[in-house]
């Protein structure tokens, strides 16, 4: 039976440092892992890139391909966008797709696809008032966004604690949207396509 293909999206927090427990958690679940990176996560893992590889057999991406090149991942079932960052998750609610972490749920929520998203920013991030703007944006495109009992409340400063980030509860909230069944043919997923430039990065099948 084919696997769901869950989108795992990780932004420059610190729960990055240990994304590799997420990726293990959400296999052990089921789930066949694509693992995509912001630009500034992606340097947390230089030079350990291909242990990331190696683990979910897949690409480990982090830029946006040239129009030329082919699909480098299964479609999409789900994505999640754990950790989500203060900052992406307000270029995010504004629009602002200069990165294919947030190009691929930007298009991805409003093509039938479900996107979640579970945040880690300290109380002082969190009381711009941006961030309130952001997450009623999101919400409102469909997107499930899990704060509070049901996913991560923001912390005090200087008192996070990344290692202990509950990647379980934003899987649980993944595994509730979408079967554990194979996707059917034919049902919405999207596959990285095209680039920048007026090409989008999204392919419906």
């Amino acid at each position: 039976m084919t696997k769901r293909v869950l989108y795992l999206i990780a932004c420059a927090a610190g729960p990055t440092e240990y994304v590799d427990t997420g990726v293990r958690e959400a296999q052990a679940a089921g789930w066949d892992v694509c693992l995509i990176l912001t630009p500034s996560a992606a340097r947390w893992w230089d030079g350990r890139r291909g242990e990331l590889e190696e683990l979910t057999g897949h690409l480990v991406r982090s830029q946006y391909k040239l129009p030329s090149q082919g699909d480098a991942l299964p479609k999409a079932d789900a994505m999640l966008v754990a950790p989500l960052s203060c900052t992406s998750l307000n270029k995010w609610g504004a629009g602002i797709a200069d990165t294919l972490a947030i190009g691929l749920v930007s298009e991805g929520a409003n093509m039938g696809v479900p996107v979640l998203a579970m945040p880690y920013f300290n109380r002082a991030q969190g009381a711009q008032p941006a961030v309130k703007r952001s997450i009623a944006d999101l919400r409102a495109q469909g997107v499930v966004y899990l704060d509070g009992p049901a996913g991560y409340e923001p912390h005090p400063p200087k008192q996070g604690q990344a290692q202990a980030f509950p990647w379980g509860r934003a899987l649980a909230a993944a595994a509730a949207v979408v079967p554990r069944a194979a996707t059917a043919p034919g049902t919405p997923g999207v596959a990285l396509g095209g680039g920048r430039s007026g090409t989008s990065d999204l392919r419906s099948p």
